[in-house]
């Protein structure tokens, strides 16, 4: 049972970095090391607290975002574990979204990667204090000194260790902690034990000089510890300590640990450095919202007796409790069995049993205050993004900026008869995966699922076979083209049918002509006298429009045409609405296949955000894709492109993009009209239209 702790003694720590660093061994290390879990788990096994999702245990890779409480020295810290493959970067910036600071995992081998810079990108959008550990450093060919002249290159000189470690690869014993000036040598046997020793004589060298940038470094974040250090004062360990913590929350100092997550060497230090520098949310103060119908600024205190007020961060549909709802708690209490504002949809909730998360099990809780991380089952308006408050003192706050989908398929059930399962079971998943969108593409009568890359959309298939028991293909989404006319044309369309009782007769002649402006279609009455009477009319119309659906060059919706009706004839008799239906239809065909049709394409706007090394390989790309550049600019440390590109060369976009920048590029898009294809082009898509039909 986990102690009531005090807004001050909590720390919300998200780790992060590129997939593969270890993030998740790592956070397993601490919590054996701390005492909250009784064996050592592994992604290997499939055994750790945090990958405990199916997905996550056969692709032994991190997928959604899991929390995990211990306690160290009279704290309590909340590990919240995001996953570091790009795919799943909508997890990171919730995760990050609920904390106060962040653990930038980095791997002794590789330094600084792809997710390393991305993830450092969203701690920055969110000022977050942090700290970075070296992982792995029981591998061949790992070298700290190498990591951390990686991570100086990339991030600057902000970076300051704490720690050198005591040997190297396959001989890694422990840590030389620089704040104490003491070798920390551990068992070697995962345990987490540890001895106190002498610094070894061949790191005495280094260990001096790392000290001394660690004491001029925190000298310099506190002008007391300055002068005494200017003075040659020694300073002690609790004002070096103090020293960088005023550092670190002022963000001018990262800490740099390291050890092995697999050995369980350099966690204790870590969980040191977590619970005596990094802030707790008393320390990030209050928060800022709006009212919810005046719109304005709201604030909250990180204080038990202030209105209560907490940010949904993420839902999960759980086997055993249904729909799980996380949040944050900013201000105020909330108790289990009461009732809560959601201030965002104007909606009272009524809480049922509140709980602490621990991977993927609950403990019940009485309340949660100001600080916690805390979930409660089976909401029925709230969803990710949302705030709960006090119905007396609204506020919304701002709600975690979740990237948009940047890749496309089309989904197709496997067996007949499933598609009202699929349709249930998607929804579902777009509750919980506010980068999942779902959409039915009219035009092409495909359902389209978009995410954030290939991987992202295998696991929501994956899921949707083992929660919901539809099994579905995934195929390239077909493009919408559209046809349209060029020039005018007058056409007869005559429909005459003589059975042995009553026949059918309808005959219209109707002029067409291409409409300008973006409008879709116009249906002019021009007729004079009663050679088409009243009656009929609204029907040549609707066989005009249903022929306008099938097109007269590949099958696709014919657009950008005006239709005059200005003749005609009819049979007192035989003559009826489905009749001159017909006739319209018959007269729009031969009419559109003699006014130049010709095929158009969606065209997209494409912003692209690249590093300034790759613009010219993206420029190229994007010419390859027959873009037209439209202009580039400077933003921050990245170069935006912007473009106009055919939406049937930007389907696979977000692969090519992660393969040209190795990851580090993003890119949004939205549909600004048609063009004209090209006419090679419009010759194969034409061809290959015959040959499906």
């Amino acid at each position: 049972m986990l102690a009531k702790r005090t807004v001050e003694q909590l720390r919300n720590v998200g780790f992060i970095g590129h997939g593969g660093t270890g993030k998740t061994s790592l956070a397993e290390a601490m919590l054996y090391t701390a005492g909250a879990t009784d064996r050592l788990g592994r992604t290997g096994d499939g055994t750790t607290v945090m990958d405990y999702d199916p997905e996550e245990i056969k692709r032994q890779i991190s997928i959604n975002t899991s929390l995990a409480p211990l306690e160290w020295q009279g704290a309590r810290v909340n590990l919240v574990d995001a996953p570091g493959y790009l795919d799943f970067i909508g997890e990171v910036r919730a995760a990050l979204r609920v904390v106060e600071a962040a653990v930038v995992v980095v791997d002794a081998v590789a330094g600084v990667e792809v997710g390393t810079e991305l993830h450092w990108r969203v701690a920055d959008e969110y000022h977050l204090p942090r700290m970075v550990f070296v992982n792995r450093l029981d591998r061949e060919n790992a070298s700290f000194e190498k990591a951390l002249a990686t991570l100086e290159e990339v991030f600057g000189n902000r970076l300051v260790p704490l720690v050198i470690p005591v040997g190297a690869e396959a001989g890694l014993k422990g840590v030389v902690d620089l704040r104490a000036e003491a070798a920390h040598l551990y068992a070697g046997d995962a345990s987490g034990k540890w001895e106190e020793a002498p610094v070894p004589d061949e790191l005495s060298a280094a260990v001096a000089k790392a000290r001394e940038r660690l004491l001029e470094a925190a000298a310099e974040c506190d002008d007391s510890l300055l002068e005494k250090y200017l003075e040659g004062e020694a300073l002690t360990p609790g004002e070096v300590t103090a020293g960088l913590r005023q550092g670190v929350l002022a963000g001018t100092l990262v800490p740099v640990l390291c050890g092995s997550a697999l050995k369980n060497v350099g966690t204790r230090e870590l969980l040191d450095a977590v619970v005596e520098i990094f802030p707790s949310p008393a320390d990030a103060g209050a928060v800022s919202g709006r009212h919810p119908r005046t719109g304005e600024p709201e604030q909250r205190r990180p204080a038990e007796d202030e209105a209560f007020s907490a940010l949904v961060f993420k839902t999960m549909a759980d086997p055993y409790v249904g729909k799980l709802t996380l949040f944050r708690v900013y201000s105020g209490l909330l108790r289990s069995n009461s009732d809560v504002y959601n201030a965002t949809r104007d909606r009272t909730e009524r809480i049922g049993q509140l709980y602490l998360v621990k991977g993927k099990h609950q403990e019940p809780v009485a309340a949660v205050a100001a600080g916690d991380l805390a979930a409660v089952a089976k909401l029925q308006e709230t969803t990710t993004g949302d705030t709960l408050s006090d119905a007396a003192r609204p506020v919304v706050l701002p709600p975690v900026q979740f990237p948009a989908p940047a890749y496309s398929m089309a989904i197709v059930p496997r067996s007949k008869g499933d598609e009202e399962k699929i349709s249930a079971g998607l929804a579902r998943l777009t509750e919980e995966d506010p980068t999942f969108r779902v959409r039915r593409e009219a035009a092409t009568h495909q359902t389209l699922i978009s995410g954030m890359g290939e991987l992202h959309l295998e696991v929501i298939t994956d899921r949707l076979k083992r929660k919901f028991g539809v099994e579905v293909n995934l195929e390239p989404p077909r493009v919408p083209y559209r046809e349209t006319i060029r020039s005018s044309a007058r056409a007869e369309g005559k429909y005459k049918k003589q059975t042995g009782g009553r026949g059918q007769y309808g005959h219209v002649w109707i002029e067409l002509e291409p409409l300008g402006d973006g409008q879709e279609f116009e249906f002019v009455d021009k007729i004079y006298g009663g050679v088409v009477p009243q009656q009929y009319r609204p029907a040549v119309e609707k066989g005009i429009r249903e022929a306008m659906q099938e097109g007269v060059l590949a099958g696709y919706p014919v657009t950008g045409v005006r239709a005059t009706l200005v003749d005609g004839s009819y049979h007192t008799v035989d003559s009826s609405e489905m009749a001159f239906k017909i006739a319209g239809s018959l007269a729009f065909k031969k009419g559109a296949g003699e006014a130049h049709p010709v095929l158009l394409e969606p065209i997209v706007r494409v912003e692209v955000r690249v590093p300034e090394q790759f613009m010219g390989d993206i420029m190229a790309d994007l010419n390859k894709k027959r873009g037209k550049i439209l202009g580039m600019e400077p933003e921050g440390r990245l170069q935006l492109i912007r473009a106009l590109v055919p939406l049937a060369e930007m389907f696979q976009y977000a692969i090519d993009l992660r393969s040209i920048t190795q990851g580090r590029g993003a890119y949004t898009m939205e549909f600004v009209g048609y063009e004209e294809v090209p006419a090679h082009i419009a010759q194969q898509i034409i061809s290959q239209a015959k040959r499906d039909q």
